[in-house]
């Protein structure tokens, strides 16, 4: 059996298998959580956030951050162009 007569058989199953699944699943109801559970989920998400990132000293270097251009060459050796970047 060819790879691809493996493929075409593999893709037929798929289809198979997921025709079975969708034509026994019961119908969905959807339903909204209310306002309060998404903005308070955006609230605590948005302190853990801006505490990690108020924590960090991050790429500052007393009080500036350190960035300069870097030649980038190629796998060949053959130079690309520059790249800004900046150490940590």
């Amino acid at each position: 059996m060819s790879i691809k007569s493996r493929i075409a058989a593999l893709a037929l199953v798929a289809v198979a298998v997921t025709g079975v699944i969708a034509s026994s699943t019961t119908q969905a109801e959807a339903r909204g959580f209310g306002l309060g559970w998404g903005l308070g989920a955006g609230l605590v998400g948005a302190a853990v956030v801006g505490s990690a990132i108020a924590a960090s000293d991050g790429p500052y270097y007393d009080g500036y951050r350190r960035c300069g251009w870097v030649r980038q060459f190629d796998a060949y050796g053959n130079y690309m162009g520059r790249v800004r970047t900046c150490n940590y």
